[in-house]
């Protein structure tokens, strides 16, 4: 089975960037219900798409105040015991993240591996991407910035 997900969220000046569970230093962050971090967001719907699950909204509304500011490590941690609940376990992930500035290089590593730990993964089965938009769009303009995630899951029975 295999999944895959996509979120985007504005940006602005004053708030924190978080991305793949990682606090970045920024001038500009995500504007969002919860920390706003695209990447984890985007991961999510992979493996709730691949097992059939719904989406993050589905599970964790923005009209929830329960999920206000929330840490979204904690979404991933329970669409992993989801999964696992329905007898599934993640074989891999791969992200890409489309931002324009501020450069990820430097936490690149750390991001891979907190995303590896939050899906039980060994460090090798998680792949991380970021690229500009080459100044286009939104993404360009440092508007906003965007994620994409696939992921594949296998059947533990």
């Amino acid at each position: 089975m295999v999944g895959l997900g996509y979120d985007v969220h504005r940006l602005a000046e004053g708030e924190s960037l978080i991305l793949g569970g990682v606090r970045i230093e920024s001038p500009i962050g995500t504007v969002a219900h919860s920390d706003g971090d695209v990447l984890l967001h985007a991961l999510c719907d992979a493996i709730l798409g691949a097992a059939g699950l719904g989406d993050i909204g589905e599970h964790f509304p923005d009209t929830d105040t329960k999920w206000k500011n929330a840490d979204s490590t904690r979404f991933v941690t329970a669409v992993v015991e989801m999964i696992t609940e329905q007898q599934l376990q993640l074989v891999n992930v791969d992200v890409t993240l489309v931002l324009e500035s501020p450069k990820i290089l430097p936490y690149k590593q750390q991001m891979r591996s907190t995303i590896a730990l939050l899906c039980g993964l060994p460090e090798q089965r998680v792949n991380l991407k970021a690229t500009t938009s080459e100044k286009l769009g939104f993404v360009g303009n440092k508007e906003g910035v965007q994620a994409y995630a696939i992921c594949q899951l296998q059947e533990l029975r």
